[in-house]
């Protein structure tokens, strides 16, 4: 008996999961297809700032798609059932540097195009 309530209380949670996850999918009918992203605008200035916009999104999507690769990848193959011993990287100097100086050059990289961008904004010339 506690086997099956186990089972059905894991069914009945599964229950909103399969109705809201067409939702996901749904998309407006609309003639407008990038409806959720910036419109190009008519002027120079506007269409730097579209493509600067592209070009943060971008460089955000392809940390979020390391990260959350990285992230699956550690936890099926060091899952506890393969037997797998944690690693101990505290005070891990190396390491430290590594998730320090990593995320600076990411913000150098992304401030350069932005500056160049503001001061094309501040020319008027």
């Amino acid at each position: 008996v506690k086997q099956l309530t186990t089972v059905f209380a894991k069914w009945c949670s599964s229950i909103p999961i399969l109705l809201f996850s067409p939702l996901l999918f749904a998309q407006e009918a609309s003639e407008e297809a990038s409806s959720l992203n910036l419109r190009r605008g008519a002027t120079d200035i506007s269409g730097q700032v579209y493509d600067l916009h592209m070009l943060m999104f971008f460089i955000c999507v392809g940390i979020a798609v390391v990260v959350f690769g990285v992230m699956f990848a550690s936890m099926y193959l060091h899952r506890k059932s393969r037997g797998a011993k944690p690693a101990n990287f505290h005070e891990n100097v190396k390491v430290e540097i590594a998730w320090t100086v990593i995320p600076f050059l990411i913000l150098i990289f992304m401030a350069v195009p932005a500056a160049n961008t503001l001061i094309a904004m501040e020319d008027t010339s």
